[in-house]
């Protein structure tokens, strides 16, 4: 079974999709594969994207709310959000500021 077929193989097609400067959240990845109630799988396959050959993109992909829930697998707890802020993103607290405006939803824009 090639890469793309597996359901993380799906889930980092998305993600290398999302535009410089937005963010999206592992639920909307979930539902936009048509696995609605998979968003903690789609963290897992964030979590192994790290040791990717491939550049996939994890740091854009937040919790539902827009809080940093998988910094601490970047190695240390700051590089997702220094990756965040120099794609124009304010973070503050561990949570993207005005994250409305920089959330990207593949259903939608897919």
């Amino acid at each position: 079974m090639k890469e793309n077929d597996s359901f993380f193989g799906q889930v980092y097609e998305v993600v290398k999709l999302i535009p410089y400067g937005r963010v999206t959240s592992y639920g909307a990845i979930a539902n936009y594969l048509g696995s609605k109630g998979s968003a903690r799988m789609v963290g897992w396959a964030m979590n192994a994207s790290l040791s990717s050959v491939v550049a996939i993109p994890a740091h854009r992909v937040v919790n539902r709310n827009g809080v940093l829930t998988g910094k601490h697998y970047f190695g240390s707890p700051d590089i997702m959000q220094q990756l965040l802020e120099n794609e124009g993103i304010n973070v503050e607290s561990d949570k993207i500021m005005n994250f409305e405006k920089y959330f990207w939803d593949p259903v939608k824009e897919l």
